[in-house]
């Protein structure tokens, strides 16, 4: 899984760059389908963004999140885009 970090009026430092890659692991355990990942890390103000797509065979996920801290707002995206995987995945059991 290819996976396209960037930042938008942050740094992205190695911690930042290692927990981003150690969470979405979590993901390729659901569906190894994921060919590749493009994540936005952003600041507005006091928020702190975290948005994703997700490209695999046969469609794309995208969800976004904002929190006052960077590392839940990465937290709460993994948590969205590993239900909507989920149900992906679920969908295409059912119609074979």
């Amino acid at each position: 899984m290819q996976i396209n970090l960037h930042g938008h009026h942050v740094e992205l430092t190695d911690p930042i760059k290692t927990y981003v890659n150690e969470k979405f692991t979590r993901l390729s355990r659901h569906f190894d389908h994921i060919t590749s990942t493009n994540v936005v890390l952003s600041v507005e103000k006091n928020r702190q963004k975290a948005e994703a797509t997700i490209r695999f065979s046969g469609g794309e996920v995208f969800a976004d999140s904002t929190e006052a801290d960077l590392y839940a707002a990465i937290d709460l995206l993994i948590d969205k885009l590993d239900r909507q995987i989920l149900k992906h995945k679920e969908k295409i059991k059912s119609h074979k």
